[in-house]
């Protein structure tokens, strides 16, 4: 049976009980949509981070887009990010009307570069969007600085970062909103889609809860455009009730998988991820690379091991995205590290038998293309 990056079955067999219960506490309940379940769910998401407001919406796509939307950004405005995320956070400034602005990124941690930011910024760029990628957050002191210097907003991308701290700070309250997503693979994730924004700002909420509920404060006005349906599922908030609970133990159970990748692997020639200073890592994927990836994906195969690469396209080289300013992107550091990275297993249910089995195979793989 190959080896997958993510498996299903274990989870839900152990929290099978729980995770049916919560289904049919909303269908006996009556309330399908938008109804207490959510309402609970958007309060301790929030009471977690210590930050006064979150907004349940529909995934972690349009959770930065209404986020974007919420602070003003729009057609004529400029987003700085990294190109190598999951398209997704580029399709959403992309839906805003907005133009894409990439900087490259730390050839270490992979993470935005705060030393190419400052020179990126236009008298057009309007936001910065730090994807906390892989599960550790981008430097926001400097990245921060940097916005304030500017009178620029911050959208912090955490959908890979649930529980990651940097200097004791979680991720998603640095700035003036951050996105998440819940799908069903993130560190909290759901049994479906599902999304969030945090943010401390009063206003904000307020026009988020009217961009993800077609631009209506009340049933049936519209009060403001753009509009969206964009809500959370009442089923899956139950399901985020339930699981957020355990969301340290799941962040514990991912930090002891890297650590036992990390001793047993720490004499190959593999990078292995680097912690960067001050942050806590919550290992959403364990990401290592090497200039020969490719050969060891293959003979990986014969193992009957299909490993992942996360990602294999940096965003600004994609098809999608000829003819838009963001495919003129010069991003050596993205597309050198793009054509090294995969990632080996990473979930909180992997099995020690499973993981030694990746373990062993890439020992005898990796020594044999050096």
């Amino acid at each position: 049976m190959s080896v997958l990056v993510w498996a299903y079955g274990d989870e839900y067999e152990a929290e099978r009980a729980e995770i049916l219960d919560a289904v049919d506490t909303v269908f006996s309940s009556g309330r399908l949509v938008l109804g207490p379940s959510v309402r609970d769910f958007e309060t301790e998401f929030a009471a977690y981070h210590g930050i006064g407001h979150c907004v349940g919406v529909d995934n972690g796509t349009n959770a930065v887009k209404l986020a974007l939307q919420a602070l003003g950004i729009g057609p004529g405005d400029e987003v700085i990010t990294v190109s190598n995320t999951a398209a997704p956070t580029v399709v959403a400034i992309h839906g805003t009307g907005a133009d894409v602005r990439f900087v490259d990124i730390d050839p270490t941690t992979y993470l935005m570069d705060p030393a190419g930011l400052a020179a990126a910024v236009t008298p057009r760029t309007r936001c910065i969007v730090p994807v906390h990628l892989y599960g550790q957050c981008a430097d926001m002191d400097a990245i921060g600085e940097i916005a304030r210097e500017h009178g620029l907003a911050v959208v912090e991308d955490c959908a890979q970062a649930h529980g990651a701290r940097q200097n004791g700070r979680l991720a998603g309250t640095f700035g003036d909103a951050a996105a998440y997503s819940f799908y069903p693979t993130k560190v909290l994730g759901a049994y479906g889609d599902g999304g969030a924004v945090l943010t401390g700002r009063q206003d904000t909420d307020r026009a988020l809860r009217r961009l993800r509920y077609y631009g209506m404060e009340e049933r049936y006005y519209v009060d403001s455009l753009p509009g969206h349906n964009s809500r959370l599922d009442e089923v899956q908030a139950e399901i985020l009730r339930r699981k957020l609970r355990r969301l340290d133990d799941y962040i514990a159970r991912r930090r002891a998988v890297a650590d036992r990748y990390q001793e047993a692997l720490k004499d190959t020639s593999l990078t292995l991820p680097r912690l960067a200073p001050g942050n806590d890592h919550v290992y959403y994927l364990y990401v290592v690379s090497h200039p020969r990836r490719d050969p060891i994906l293959e003979r990986l195969r014969a193992h009957d091991i299909e490993l992942n690469v996360s990602y294999r396209w940096p965003v600004h080289t994609m098809r999608g995205f000829a003819g838009t300013p963001a495919a003129d992107a010069r991003l050596p550091v993205t597309e050198r590290r793009a054509e090294e990275i995969f990632s080996l297993p990473m979930y909180p249910s992997l099995r020690p038998d499973v993981q030694e089995r990746v373990i062993e195979a890439l020992l005898k793989v990796v020594s044999g293309v050096d």
